[in-house]
């Protein structure tokens, strides 16, 4: 994402959590299993952050919150995409967020994004299988997306899947909208898909999707890399009980491997490591 005269690229955070758990408060929730790679402290100057769905584990308003207030110290804003209906969660957190620095998404909007001697990029909300919802009554209220990122200087293809199912148990076929989003871009050179949390299949298949469907889901969208993601980094929840936390990257590399696909095109990142696509 990086212009000709630019002396970085466009940076965006996805998903950004950095607390030590993903609850709505801080004494209980699923704690923090991996080390962070890094603090908030750390970060480079951010330009957007971009948002999949409201769940703790995704959007972590204090991690937001901390990151404002690091970078509006320095005159340095910020600006948020997510879901139809997730400024409000953002508005709430004490930010210091300003509405018109958050763009709400419907499936398949497009934005344009151009900071010059930076880079330009359009940004595409895409669908997913899961649902939303930080409390009992407001389940389904805002929406849950994937992220496509079109880098419009080298024209590279990153694909963020967010949080979400591929194939419920017992459903006549699987979700449609991947091998949509793989026609649609004409394939991806990078993307990120979750491998982990879908235990019991039979209860979590709706909304979280197992290695060897995450391979399907690689498969569908036409990835040339794909790095599996959204495993061993908080323990807590019903998957604790039923999944050992060294099982998704196991099945994952067994299902690419199978495949012929290890290491050529399906891979794992250590953590704080880094890709150039």
């Amino acid at each position: 994402m990086v212009a000709k005269d630019a002396r970085r690229g466009l940076r965006i955070l996805f998903d950004a959590v950095f607390s030590e758990r993903t609850s709505p408060v801080t004494w209980a929730g699923p704690k923090r299993y991996t080390p962070l790679p890094c603090s908030v402290d750390d970060l480079p100057e951010v330009d957007i952050i971009a948002t999949s769905h409201d769940h703790y584990d995704h959007m972590d308003l204090v991690t937001i919150k901390q990151i404002c207030a690091r970078q509006y110290k320095a005159g340095k804003r910020i600006h948020f995409f997510a879901g139809l209906n997730n400024a409000r969660h953002l508005l709430a957190a004490g930010a210091g967020i300003g509405r018109d620095e958050i763009t709400e998404c419907d499936w398949w909007d497009s934005h344009g994004i151009n900071l010059p001697g930076v880079g330009r990029v359009e940004l595409t909300c895409t669908p997913t299988q899961h649902f939303s919802g930080r409390g009992l009554l407001d389940r389904g209220q805002s929406l849950w997306c994937s992220w496509v990122i079109v880098d419009k200087i080298s024209n590279k293809k990153l694909y963020f899947a967010g949080d979400t199912a591929y194939k419920a148990v017992g459903a006549p076929s699987e979700c449609p909208v991947f091998k949509q989003i793989g026609s649609e871009f004409g394939g991806f050179d990078l993307a990120w898909i979750p491998i982990g949390l879908y235990s019991p299949q039979s209860f979590m298949g709706h909304v979280h999707v197992c290695p060897e469907d995450s391979l399907n889901i690689h498969k569908d969208v036409k990835s040339r890399k794909t790095v599996g993601m959204h495993y061993g980094t908080f323990r807590g929840g019903i998957s604790q009980y039923y999944e050992d936390v060294r099982e998704p990257p196991r099945r994952w590399r067994a299902a690419a491997e199978k495949d012929g696909l290890w290491g050529s095109e399906c891979g794992l990142c250590n953590v704080g490591q880094t890709i150039i696509v």
